[in-house]
């Protein structure tokens, strides 16, 4: 198998369903060796299926993001089998509750916390070393324009994805001078599981569906892409 990203390897967190299984089966076409990352076995084993039927390959590694000290852990197994990352596309994320900032419940916060802002910073930090030694390192984190429009009921979602879009952000400028390019993808409104969630009066078959975004997530994880610190916008 030939492309974009022949020989190399990415990291996909979130890629049992949604964008991120779309992005995991794109990168694979691309060429890429995925290392498909999420709590749920059946949807990993599905992915992994779905790669290896389109001559693909992967990796599977069942890991709930809350669990810090197995992300500490996924960096050093990374080293030991390539002694290098090439791609990292974090995607996993959690909606947590629509309510009145009042009325969301501490745990919910925390977990919006945990998954959404802490468990990226630890990858970033478990990542960082591996992505330095490609020659080509390419981070793209997955953000929300609820970040940016402040409306009533979503300021669980919207709070923790402002500050992954900071860390982020900040990373990226810390990786100016290196060959590693870090950036941000707002996908929109995509036909997810999420997005039923958020909007259970919509019609999902007005929405494009997740691998509509693919291609655009497999160019920014491309080593030809040079972009860097950008909120890059699906439309």
């Amino acid at each position: 198998m030939t492309g974009a990203l022949f020989g190399r390897v990415a990291l996909v967190t979130g890629a049992s369903r949604g964008i991120g299984r779309a992005a995991a089966r794109a990168l694979a076409a691309a060429g890429a060796h995925v290392i498909l990352v999420a709590r749920t076995v059946g949807g990993l084993e599905e992915a992994d299926d779905e790669i290896r039927k389109t001559g693909g390959a992967a990796t599977l590694v069942p890991l709930d993001l809350k669990d810090f000290a197995a992300l500490d852990r996924l960096g050093a197994s990374i080293f030991e089998r390539w002694g290098k990352l090439d791609a990292f596309f974090g995607n996993a994320g959690l909606l947590g509750q629509l309510t009145p900032l009042s009325h969301l419940q501490p745990k919910i916060f925390q977990e919006l916390l945990d998954v959404n802002v802490t468990a990226n910073w630890r990858l970033i930090r478990s990542l960082d070393p591996l992505l330095k030694r490609s020659d080509a390192g390419r981070a793209l984190f997955v953000t929300s324009g609820a970040a940016r429009h402040h409306t009533a009921y979503w300021g669980g979602y919207a709070m923790s994805k402002a500050a992954l879009e900071s860390l982020v952000l900040t990373y990226a400028s810390e990786c100016e001078g290196t060959a590693v390019k870090v950036n941000l993808l707002s996908p929109g409104p995509l036909r997810t599981r999420m997005r039923a969630m958020a909007m259970p009066g919509e019609d999902p078959a007005e929405l494009r569906d997740p691998e509509s975004v693919a291609p655009l997530i497999v160019e920014l994880l491309s080593p030809a892409s040079a972009r860097n610190a950008e909120l890059v916008q699906f439309r």
